[in-house]
């Protein structure tokens, strides 16, 4: 009496991979046992034997039903449904989460130094009566905004061109300002030779 039983099988139900297809059961003259087969000849047959308990589909839902074509064949449906993200996915989405948080909070305090600087400049830069002291103020918001990018870099926020990038245009709307009440004049250009 060989009849086949067709089964869905879930990693989570039998522990194996969910790439096993399908599930045949054998009667021998001794004994009964579940053969496992599949198409590919990746996997090799797994036995099981004839007192297979109920906590062995704990996972699962087993269902068997009769089809009506056939009463010899039956139908083994073995579902495994997940119930939660596995402890290690949960804690990576939290420690994602986390960093996400910290490198938000970062950012935002970098755009908020560059952006004090910059509006202090263009106050400098319109401002017609300009002393070179007044500069002095600014390079010390300029040095914090210095200090913030490079801690954002190291600690892995902003890449590092990133944060040279944004010190770069710090300095050069700074040189801009200098150059424009005169209190700075670039050297000329050395002949290459």
């Amino acid at each position: 009496m060989a009849s086949a039983v067709n089964c869905c099988l879930s990693s989570s139900c039998f522990t194996l991979q969910s790439k096993l297809k399908s599930l045949s059961l054998r009667n021998s003259a001794d004994s009964s046992s579940y053969a496992l087969h599949q198409n590919s000849s990746a996997f090799k047959t797994l036995s099981f034997s004839n007192s297979l308990s109920h906590n062995f589909f704990s996972k699962g839902s087993l269902s068997i039903s009769t089809m009506t074509q056939n009463p010899i064949r039956r139908t083994v449906v073995c579902e495994a449904a997940p119930k939660k993200k596995a402890d290690s996915a949960a804690k990576r989405a939290r420690q994602a989460e986390k960093r996400r948080i910290y490198n938000k909070a970062r950012k935002s305090e970098v755009r908020t130094r560059m952006k004090k600087v910059l509006e202090a400049l263009d106050v400098l830069r319109k401002k017609p009566d300009a002393q070179a002291e007044e500069i002095f103020s600014i390079e010390k918001l300029i040095a914090e905004a210095y200090s913030v990018i490079d801690k954002a870099v190291k600690v892995g926020t902003l890449h590092r061109n990133t944060g040279a990038r944004r010190k770069s245009r710090l300095a050069r709307r700074k040189k801009a300002v200098e150059i424009h009440h005169g209190w700075y004049t670039p050297a000329p250009a050395g002949n290459a030779a």
